[in-house]
């Protein structure tokens, strides 16, 4: 299994020149950033109107995906952290606005002007403490925060995304449905531990019958590592957790005056000093006193 770069260095040391130029060079790199940019922005179920949209690539690097993006006649804004990357990205001409920038430290967008946005790669580098003044929780809240309000109404955003493992899975779900956005997960070829893909699809909005998540792919497809991280197969739908909870409702078998002394004597034998029992024990009390 190929090293995890996150895990290196961080993404601004990490591709440096050297690096920014190798990675940009591979032929391999490069089929598997437009097979990736293609799915997303098909992902984006953008309307089919003949108008180019204003998209973000977000974590653009050298302009990759982005070329995909122009290739269907889009206009597109690219934010990377590495100066290097971006380099290598004015010297191939790409069509995309570029601008060197932070995720972490949220977007500096006006409200409502991005039609989509896309990110191939990029996101888990947040879950990362690389300087002793970043927290993760808090970087990917300024990020998710910065990107909904930046998104028009019912815009989506396509990342997709290499997490370590399920707790980081967790943290970055948990923020962008913080953060107001509804979706969740879709997984292509879901049995393969060489070309499994997840994708985290957000909709700019609460959920509706016209934010349903795209269908999976299955069968063979391409690979940014040997193997998947460990095998987990667990996905949490972001969608599903903006359904308000239920309150529980109380019956009497655990309002009445037999559970009250039952669980205080589950106490004593706990070594917990409780009140004694009395007459009082477990009695409905009038409102107002």
């Amino acid at each position: 299994m190929a090293a995890r770069p996150e895990l290196i260095a961080p993404p601004e040391i990490f591709y440096n020149d050297t690096e920014a130029r190798k990675y940009t060079s591979s032929s391999r790199i490069i089929d598997i950033q437009v097979k990736l940019s293609e799915r997303a922005l098909e992902m984006l179920a953008l309307p089919d109107d003949g108008v180019p949209k204003l998209l973000l690539d977000i974590g653009c690097g050298s302009g990759l995906s982005g070329e995909t993006l122009s290739e269907n006649g889009h206009q597109w804004i690219g934010l990377d952290i590495s100066q290097s990357m971006l380099d290598v990205a004015v010297e191939r001409e790409v069509d995309g606005d570029l601008f060197l920038a932070d995720m972490g430290q949220g977007l500096g967008f006006r409200p409502g002007v991005i039609d989509g946005a896309i990110s191939i790669s990029a996101v888990q580098w947040l879950c990362n403490a690389d300087k002793s003044c970043h927290e993760p929780r808090l970087r990917l809240k300024a990020f998710f925060g910065s990107l909904y309000r930046c998104l028009a109404k019912g815009a989506r955003a396509i990342f997709q995304l290499y997490p370590e493992n399920n707790a980081q899975r967790e943290l970055i779900y948990d923020s962008a449905m913080r953060a107001g956005f509804s979706g969740g997960v879709v997984v292509d070829y879901p049995n393969s531990s060489r070309s499994k893909k997840e994708y985290l699809v957000l909709t700019c909005g609460p959920p509706s019958l016209s934010t349903a998540l795209p269908k999976g792919k299955d069968g063979d497809g391409p690979s940014d590592y040997e193997s998947d991280v460990d095998g987990e197969e667990t996905m949490v739908y972001v969608s599903d957790r903006h359904r308000p909870q239920k309150r529980q409702k109380l019956d009497e078998k655990t309002t009445g005056r037999e559970w009250v002394l039952g669980r205080k004597e589950k106490m004593r034998k706990r070594g917990v000093d409780v009140p004694d029992d009395t007459k009082y024990t477990g009695r409905k009390r009038k409102h107002g006193f």
